[in-house]
């Protein structure tokens, strides 16, 4: 199977100004996603997808391909995924290369492992799936235990509330949180359903641990701390 990684970095970021080169435990951001990404033994090229020449820069010193600069119209704060990653696809079709599948890898996940990478690919290639992407158990934050509160300040339950008061997390159907570090996507259902799920979509399960999305200075201290612990590192549950 043929797969492509595309790393999809742009310039602009609101939370955290200039998010995708600040430095974590030494390191760029970018180049986790980067470091992870070559270790893997199942990616057959890694592409990086930006508008923004500094951080092309930064990707070609962490060993990132970076074969185009993205259109400025694809970097916008509301733009979604789906045609950034359509538009690389493309570019690389244009040159002669197909792919069998697309890894979508956001920098914004640093605790990702190789081994995530490559356990994706062999579950999309046993599985004949459209996809994998990966989640994480909801833990504490069940929706079972959530509830509504009205405009008087009374607590209201939800129709998926718990069975009864007090019911333990235990005795609760296991839910997941869709967790951004895996997301594989057979080219054909990305281009021509327009889908990165598809129909037939198997989970990659992320511990929580390693569920860490950087979107706030608050994540990036989080991010920090696992790092530094080398709690962050646990392997995959899968």
């Amino acid at each position: 199977m043929r797969v492509l990684g595309i790393v999809t970095a742009r310039g602009g970021s609101k939370g955290i100004p200039r998010k995708n080169v600040q430095m974590l435990c030494g390191k760029p951001l970018l180049q986790y996603t980067a470091d992870a990404a070559l270790a893997a033994s199942k990616l057959t090229r890694v592409i990086l997808t930006t508008e923004d020449e500094e951080i092309a820069a930064v990707g070609r010193e962490c060993g990132l391909d970076v074969p185009f600069l993205r259109p400025d119209e694809l970097a916008k704060d509301n733009t979604p995924s789906l045609p950034v990653i359509q538009h690389a696809v493309q570019f690389v079709q244009s040159h002669g290369e197909h792919y069998d599948a697309i890894f979508t890898l956001q920098p914004t996940h640093p605790l990702r492992l190789a081994a995530d990478i490559d356990g994706a690919i062999d579950l999309l290639e046993t599985t004949a799936a459209d996809s994998v992407i990966s989640f994480v158990d909801v833990g504490e934050k069940h929706p079972a235990r959530m509830k509504f509160i009205d405009d008087g300040g009374h607590v209201i339950d939800p129709p998926f509330a718990e069975e009864f008061e007090g019911q333990r997390r235990q005795d609760l159907r296991p839910l997941y949180l869709r967790e951004g570090s895996v997301y594989l996507t057979r080219t054909s259902v990305l281009m021509e359903q327009h889908s990165f799920k598809g129909q037939d979509c198997r989970a990659w399960i992320v511990p929580p641990e390693r569920a860490c999305n950087i979107d706030t200075p608050f994540d990036m201290q989080m991010a920090e701390w696992l790092i530094t612990t080398g709690l962050g590192w646990g392997e995959s549950v899968q």
